[in-house]
């Protein structure tokens, strides 16, 4: 730890050289959390800071200087190396958070339920219209970097104990893990027509963080034999846990999320690691737009009528729900297939938000079924939750 401290000092007395205004990323064509916040002067007072294990201010914002965003989506702009990263660079991050949570402020603190059974409903999803239900969420291992700035030997332990916890699963959680750079062409077919094989990294925003170094080395998937409960190790988080199957039954859904979840923090706690969480941030990953639950909750529902409606983006802005195409972030919907999910991650607890999308799906697939028959949505307008 000491030479990796010592290395990083002289990397950073080498900038140092050199004025903050020499060293300031030109930010004034982009379109990102991070370039809102960042000042010349926050820039000065954070530049030689650095985490215990060497990630620095440039580091947390490299991505957000290599990729200015999009004109009409509000990319985050920064990643966390480690989980020192949100205390060490707090005056950045506390804002960028605050913005990009709706007024989460730094003295907030989080709050987390994972009792399945405090869920209303959701077992009565019409399945002609909800196609599919998932919950997806992420885990950080304490005491290890995060995806952009670990070194092989991290990623490398960080598999194998996920590896042996999950080994340990029984009964309907039973099942297998395929290391990404042992697969057959087979499983790699069978898991992409399976819509589960995570590939490498194409998206700037994930290069330019350091998340594909030494790909496809120590990443791989996890599921059981019934392919409902997944793991993905080492992609953009330590570990990314999703529960997922086909039509509306998002209850059952939530509770093996919940059940799988519990069982695997208490694998890892038998084997002397906990995962990373603090009662302000919640469950701390790599992104700041994940922390807190981590969780999107998620359908994929035929609404072709009510999205032709001038009051869909609002509707759907007052129900906290954001919609994408089923293919994930930026693609288009395909027959009027939508992916709906919760729009928050912080704030609210997981059951709060699973619920949000049971109760919101339930009011846009009414609203469908009513435009199907030409019939009006006035008196279902929803107010802002």
């Amino acid at each position: 730890m000491t030479e990796t401290k010592e290395k990083m000092s002289e990397q950073q007395t080498l900038k140092m050289k050199y004025s903050a205004a020499q060293e300031f990323p030109d930010l004034s064509k982009h379109n990102n959390h991070m370039a809102k916040v960042l000042t010349m002067e926050m820039y000065e007072r954070l530049r030689d800071k650095q985490t215990p294990s060497g990630f620095t201010l440039d580091d947390v914002i490299q991505t957000g200087v290599d990729n200015p965003g999009h004109p009409f989506i509000m990319t985050v702009g920064c990643v966390a190396g480690d989980e020192e990263t949100y205390v060490v660079f707090k005056d950045l991050l506390d804002p960028v958070i605050e913005d990009r949570h709706g007024g989460y402020k730094p003295t907030d603190k989080h709050k987390t339920d994972l009792n399945p059974d405090h869920l209303k409903g959701g077992d009565d999803l019409d399945p002609n219209y909800v196609l599919s239900s998932r919950v997806r969420t992420g885990r950080s291992i304490r005491g290890f970097c995060l995806p952009p700035h670990c070194s092989r030997g991290e990623r490398r332990t960080i598999e194998k104990l996920s590896i042996d916890a999950l080994s340990s699963l029984g009964s309907d959680l039973k099942g297998k893990y395929y290391a990404l750079k042992n697969m057959t062409e087979e499983e790699q077919q069978r898991l992409i027509d399976d819509h589960f094989l995570f590939d490498k990294p194409v998206s700037p925003l994930l290069l330019a963080s350091g998340m594909a170094r030494d790909w496809p080395d120590a990443r791989g998937i996890w599921h059981n034999d019934s392919k409902t409960f997944l793991v993905w190790v080492n992609e953009e988080d330590h570990l990314r846990v999703i529960s997922m199957q086909k039509g509306g039954n998002m209850k059952e859904v939530f509770t093996r999320f919940c059940t799988g979840l519990t069982k695997i923090e208490a694998l890892f706690k038998q084997k002397g690691h906990e995962f990373m969480w603090n009662e302000h941030l919640g469950y701390v990953l790599t992104c700041p737009s994940n922390l807190g639950t981590g969780l999107r909750g998620g359908v994929h529902v035929k609404l072709p009528n009510l999205s032709k409606h001038e009051k869909f983006g609002d509707i759907l802005k007052k129900l906290r729900l954001q919609k994408r195409g089923t293919g994930g972030v930026d693609t288009a919907a395909v027959g009027g297939v939508f992916d709906i999910s919760n729009a928050d991650r912080l704030g609210f607890s997981e059951v709060e938000l699973v619920q949000m999308v049971v109760d919101g799906v339930k009011l846009l697939v009414e609203m469908e079924k009513r435009l199907e028959k030409g019939q009006s949505i006035d008196d279902l307008m929803p107010s802002q939750k």
